[in-house]
């Protein structure tokens, strides 16, 4: 892999894993217990440029290419997966839809305090009765002179308690379906909010996820990205981009997991053998190896077209299933190579095994990338 990276990607790779490897994974079980937000883990992020990594130069941030926040976020999950998606949902939904779909005037108010860390980001579209089915918004934004008044609910809303600033998506004209939906930039503190925590998640414990409900809440007209009715094309163009992002991380997971699978068998002997020694052992690890390397494979061909300016709806959506069935293959094995020791919560394994599993369900469930990449497949080869 490492004659595919630029010396810029490779320079990246090596300073991210560094420092989450001090900083990170040394505090990634406590928080997972805790489920505490790891407010510190966001401050040291920022101080080393990542919660902007992506956002332009002239707005604060690095100004780094897609490929480049990859090789971030993969460095990051391997270490801490909670606050991967903590990070990724702040650059990869809040800020990129604030970049390409804001004007000169919201960039400028927002991006700068969002590229320091001082303001995180949130993206809010699903919704407490549809989850794949993103296309029936039940919330509604009417205008109000100057003004939206906002009503209805949003579920497993990422980063949600902590935001300074959610891009919420409402019907603005219902009858239009989802030619009739907007996007909306609602700050933290608008009145009429109100922020609930879902506690108790399977994984990536400490990174906070929130239904949002809406009673008459007044965000001013100006804070609306894009044209009235634009919201359900801002969401799928930006999700298709945050699946990169996802299968980043997914890989990060898979990564620490075949990462601590390699040291345990080197370690661990049974019947006067170490477990490196047998066959059934090595094509374990040779098989997790293998996938993992095709998921960053499929993940950087993706980010490369993204940056490009190319399509990627396909592209992005293989990279995505693939990327976290991987993950899930490969910390399956290594909980099993770990034995019962792998079972336990002081198991670093057992944490990897949970925190894999969303990455199968949120920014579209795996049944659903596989619609997108067969529509795409029959949209290139319609007679």
């Amino acid at each position: 892999m490492d004659a595919l990276l630029t010396e810029e990607e490779r320079m990246l790779r090596a300073s991210v894993r560094e420092f989450a490897n001090r900083e990170l994974a040394p505090r990634a079980a406590g928080y997972d217990a805790s489920e505490a937000f790891p407010w510190d883990n966001v401050a040291a992020l920022s101080a080393l440029g990542l919660m902007g990594l992506t956002i332009g130069e002239e707005y604060g941030g690095a100004g780094a290419s897609c490929a480049q926040l990859a090789v971030a976020i993969e460095e990051v999950a391997r270490a801490c997966a909670a606050t991967s998606v903590i990070h990724l949902t702040h650059l990869s939904l809040g800020a990129e839809c604030v970049a390409r779909y804001g004007d000169d005037v919201q960039r400028s108010r927002w991006l700068p305090p969002m590229a320091a860390g001082e303001t995180l980001g949130a993206f809010a579209l699903t919704e407490p009765s549809s989850g794949s089915d993103a296309g029936d918004m039940q919330t509604r934004a009417v205008r109000d002179g100057d003004h939206y008044v906002l009503d209805g609910a949003k579920t497993f809303i990422t980063n949600g308690p902590e935001a300074g600033l959610t891009v919420v998506f409402a019907a603005t004209d219902p009858a239009a379906g989802r030619r009739g939906v907007s996007a909306i930039v609602v700050e933290k503190g608008a009145p009429g909010l109100a922020i609930t925590p879902q506690k108790g998640k399977m994984g990536i414990r400490a990174s906070s996820t929130a239904e949002l409900a809406f009673d008459a809440c007044r965000v001013p007209a100006a804070n609306r990205l894009g044209e009235e009715g634009a919201g359900f094309r801002i969401a799928l163009s930006v999700i298709d981009s945050s699946r990169i992002s996802i299968a980043a991380q997914a890989v990060g997971i898979g990564q620490a997991a075949l990462d601590a699978a390699t040291a345990h068998v080197q370690q661990r002997s049974t019947f006067g053998e170490p477990l490196a020694e047998r066959q059934a052992v090595q094509f374990m690890l040779a098989d997790m190896a293998t996938r993992l390397d095709a998921a960053r494979l499929l993940t950087r061909r993706a980010a490369q077209l993204k940056d490009a300016g190319r399509p990627i709806n396909k592209e992005a959506a293989m990279a995505k299933v693939y990327a976290s069935e991987a993950a899930h293959f490969a910390c399956d094995r290594a909980l099993q190579l770990h034995g019962g020791y792998g079972y336990f919560r002081d198991s670093p394994v057992e944490r990897l095994y949970r925190d894999q599993r969303v990455t199968e369900i949120y920014e579209g469930t795996s049944e659903v990338q596989r619609i997108v990449i067969a529509r795409a497949l029959l949209r290139e080869n319609a007679p």
